[in-house]
C-alpha cells in the first residue's frame, strides 16, 4: 500500500512540476486513520490507541521558508479546513472546531494546541450485534507526553475504565499508567483537557 500510494504521488507532483503548476499549488497530503495489524489483538482501523489515531499529515506550501521542515505539534484532521482556508486568504466562518496551523508552518516549533481527540465505541462495529447500540465509548485524548483513555459506559455515562499510556517510553502503548501513583500529574492534566471537550 505505501510504495503505491508513494508511487502515485510521485506521478502527481511530477505532473504539477511539468504544468508549471507546483509553484502555485498547496499539497495536502493525509490518512483518514491509521491501522492496526494484530497490534492490541485488534485488526483495522476503530480504537483509540496511537496506531488508528496517528496519521501522516504533509503540508506544502512553495511559498514558505521552512520547507521540509518536521514538527511535533499536535495537529487534527480538522484542523485542515482552517489551514487551507488561511493559506489561500479566504474568510474563516465562526464556529469551526479545527485551529489553522499556519502559525506551525511558519515555527515549526511552536505549539497550538494541547491536546488531539479521538473516539471510538466498543463493540467497534455495534451496529452488527443484536441491540444495535455500543456497550461502552471510549473518549481519548493524545498530550505531548500521554494517551489518556476513558471508557463510559453507553447508557450511564459513567467511566467503566481507564488507559494511560506514556508515548515517549512506550510508543506501542503495552503498559497501562492509568493507576501508577508516580504519573498522577500526567493523569490529572489528560482527565481535566478531555473532561473539556467530552463532559461526563
Amino acid at each position: 500500500n505505501i510504495s503505491y500510494m508513494d508511487a502515485q504521488i510521485g506521478k502527481v507532483l511530477e505532473a504539477l512540476e511539468q504544468s508549471g503548476a507546483a509553484k502555485n499549488t498547496i499539497i495536502v497530503f493525509f490518512a483518514d486513520h491509521g491501522y492496526q495489524i494484530g497490534e492490541h489483538s485488534l485488526w483495522g482501523k476503530t480504537s483509540d490507541f496511537e496506531f488508528d489515531a496517528h496519521v501522516p499529515l504533509l503540508i506544502s506550501d512553495l511559498r514558505d521558508e521552512h520547507r521540509g521542515t518536521k514538527t511535533k505539534a499536535l495537529a487534527e484532521l480538522v484542523d485542515l479546513f482552517p489551514t487551507l482556508a488561511e493559506l489561500c486568504g479566504l474568510p474563516m466562518p465562526a464556529g469551526l472546531d479545527g485551529k489553522s496551523l499556519v502559525p506551525i508552518l511558519k515555527d515549526p516549533k511552536r505549539r497550538l494546541k494541547l491536546g488531539a481527540f479521538t473516539q471510538h465505541p466498543r463493540p467497534a462495529y455495534y451496529d452488527r450485534e443484536p441491540d444495535k447500540r455500543p456497550k461502552a465509548m471510549g473518549y481519548s485524548i493524545r498530550t505531548a507526553d500521554v494517551r489518556y483513555t476513558e471508557w463510559r459506559d453507553w447508557q450511564t455515562k459513567s467511566v467503566v475504565a481507564r488507559e494511560l499510556y506514556l508515548t515517549e517510553q512506550d510508543p506501542t502503548e503495552l503498559k497501562n499508567h492509568a493507576d501508577d501513583p508516580m504519573q498522577k500529574e500526567h493523569l490529572a492534566t489528560a482527565e481535566k483537557l478531555l473532561l473539556e471537550k467530552f463532559p461526563r
